[in-house]
């Protein structure tokens, strides 16, 4: 393993002006459509290297952890290797991991900028865009969905967390490495909430999923943090959202960034990400 750089200076995208409802359209590269964001304004910011503190760091504390895990799925972009085999295999490290009584994986999504570019259905770039995925109230209610929808409403009542598994296909990651930010230093203020809309190549006129997120504006108080040079052995945890019972930070706000330090002929950063609903 390569020596940790203990800071790294780079800017980060945040929400800009003084929006108070911004609206964000996700559109499929495949569609020739653009997604449409609200005004971002980045800042210079340092990062600390994960791997300097890595043991001390964990998903509860800060929102996010950085844990070696090797998968046993040998396409990553196969959707249906996927779903049949890498979801029970995260499922199952994640409820070990966090001693959960369980964990229900619900989505998942890829980014490539290679394989968006050629047209790849449902592929996305990489987002530059500091952000939680989640708000308190479309947390619950995304929390609340899935347990009905898997007949498991019994738990509605336990702590419960969505917290997703960030994994580089390839590696290591120098370009458009995941930034994150301790949830210790984020003020509720901080937070904007931000509609969503999903589009996919068959839905481009209509949504075929909303909800809402918050956008992070900037505070020089934040606290960032990457991976330096993140393999496919490794995972990032990012909890987005935790319901009352939850103690620790409530998420972890997070985004891609331009990587100074990444050389020239690196490979494009490819990723998969899913999500999971964790019941204690």
């Amino acid at each position: 393993m390569n020596q940790p750089d203990v800071l790294l200076e780079a800017s980060i995208a945040c929400l800009a002006g003084v929006e108070t409802n911004p609206e964000i359209l996700v559109f499929p590269k495949s569609s020739g459509k653009d997604t449409v964001r609200p005004h971002q304004k980045k800042h210079d910011v340092l990062l600390k290297d994960i791997r300097t503190d890595q043991h001390q760091i964990k998903v509860g504390e800060y929102g996010f952890e950085l844990v070696e895990h090797h998968t046993s799925v040998g396409d990553l972009f196969d959707n249906e290797l996927v779903t049949k085999y890498y979801y029970p295999e995260m499922a199952e490290f994640l409820k070990q991991l966090l001693g959960a009584k369980d964990v229900l994986v619900f989505d998942h999504n890829q980014r490539s900028k290679p394989r968006a570019d050629r047209g790849d259905i449902g592929m996305r770039y990489p987002v530059e865009s500091a952000h939680v995925d989640y708000t308190h109230v479309s947390g619950a209610k995304r929390a609340q969905d899935i347990l009905e929808d898997t007949g498991k409403t019994q738990f509605s009542n336990n702590h419960l967390a969505l917290i997703n598994i960030w994994r580089p296909i390839i590696g290591p990651v120098e370009d458009m490495p995941l930034a994150v930010c301790s949830g210790k230093t984020v003020l509720s203020e901080d937070l904007i909430e931000t509609p969503i809309k999903h589009f996919t190549e068959k839905s481009q006129a209509k949504a075929n999923h909303t909800g809402s997120i918050y956008s992070l504006k900037y505070n020089r108080l934040h606290e960032w943090y990457y991976v330096s040079r993140m393999m496919p052995s490794e995972v990032l945890l990012l909890k987005n959202w935790h319901s009352q019972l939850g103690k620790g930070v409530f998420s972890s706000p997070h985004t891609g960034f331009c990587n100074p330090q990444a050389s020239s002929n690196c490979s494009p950063r490819e990723s998969i990400e899913i999500r999971t609903l964790v019941i204690y």
